[in-house]
């Protein structure tokens, strides 16, 4: 079978993680990339070790090439929805960064849109394919932590004047908000974990006094308390305005066990000490670095899936919808200063 041709769209620090991993994943080559800056293909070629690579400056000019069978979006947050519709109606296969769009409006836009086709669109959700969380859901898969009954997962990646995109990030109609620029890993990371639809969030925000953090036009600090529809209750922390390194948390408690970071206790496993915690070796989360996000196995699945004509694991368009919905509840009751059950938020 041919090689899928895949289109680069946006040349930018993502775009540069997504070349690198590309190169590395079976069934795909790089054809052709996207810029409004209008590159040279020299230069393209020289920068990224590039070969019979295509540059267009025009994305219209990009979709109407019969010779490109997948793109991926790694431009601005709010070109999200355009581009994704155009590309879902051009017939194009569609890696789209996250956050799939700053709205709930334009979100539920790009779903009807990609239901009525018949193509693929997996989402930047790369986390779920990090070892890290395949080791964490595994332990809670096979029951070694018992029946969950809580959860929570926290993002702490203090982004302030110091990282290239905080110009726009900070912005309302850039970064949008602390769940879409960068929280949104810790919620898709604890739904997948928790595997029960969502009924009621509640939302609390803040923002720090440092002067670094002062051009946020939305409190960069955020908290969500989830309400499971099985009883169990979770816990998400957004923070872009921390001083601190990057952290990504995690703790799982079950009627067997617990889960902290890469350490667990279970009283399934005999002989284990309940007052010493136990090291699950493993990579982990613990980079704001695209170059070290798990993209890599991630764009293998989604390849594979357009090959095969199977649904896309684990990061398909449908999952990381449904993490959109949460998130926009969570803004909806941050506006309200109320809890805001999941049926007030378009399906």
């Amino acid at each position: 079978m041919q090689d899928l041709r895949i289109a680069i769209v946006g040349l930018g620090w993502v775009a540069g993680a997504h070349i690198e991993a590309f190169k590395t994943v079976d069934g795909v080559r790089i054809a052709a990339v996207c810029s409004r800056r209008n590159p040279s293909v020299e230069s393209v070629q020289a920068q990224y070790d590039l070969e019979d690579v295509k540059v267009y400056s025009d994305f219209q000019a990009l979709l109407a090439d019969p010779e490109i069978d997948v793109v991926s979006i790694c431009t601005a947050n709010q070109l999200h929805p355009e581009q994704a519709i155009a590309a879902i109606k051009a017939g194009k296969h569609v890696y789209l960064e996250k956050p799939i769009a700053l709205t709930m409006d334009d979100a539920q836009r790009i779903h009807q849109t990609w239901k009525a086709g018949n193509v693929q669109v997996c989402v930047g959700f790369e986390c779920r394919f990090s070892q890290q969380m395949t080791l964490l859901k595994s332990v809670i898969d096979k029951g070694l932590i018992g029946e969950l009954h809580y959860g929570e997962v926290d993002y702490y990646h203090g982004i302030g004047p110091w990282y290239g995109q905080f110009p726009w990030s900070c912005r309302k109609d850039g970064g949008g908000s602390a769940w879409l620029s960068g929280g949104c890993l810790d919620l898709d990371a604890l739904l997948l974990a928790m595997n029960s639809p969502v009924e009621e969030v509640t939302c609390y925000a803040g923002k720090s006094r440092a002067e670094c953090f002062k051009e946020y036009e939305f409190p960069p600090c955020s908290v969500s308390i989830l309400k499971f529809r099985d009883g169990k209750i979770g816990k998400v922390t957004s923070s872009v305005d921390c001083i601190q390194p990057y952290y990504f948390h995690f703790q799982f408690l079950g009627s067997k066990g617990s889960i902290l970071d890469n350490k667990f206790y279970s009283s399934e496993l005999p002989g284990m000490n309940k007052e010493k915690w136990t090291t699950l070796e493993t990579i982990l989360l613990d980079s704001g670095d695209v170059v070290d996000h798990p993209y890599q196995p991630q764009f293998q699945a989604f390849i594979d899936s357009i090959r095969q004509q199977t649904p896309m694991p684990l990061t398909g368009f449908e999952e990381a919808y449904q993490t959109h919905r949460v998130i926009f509840a969570a803004e909806k009751s941050l506006e309200c200063a109320r809890p805001v059950k999941m049926s007030e938020i378009p399906d």
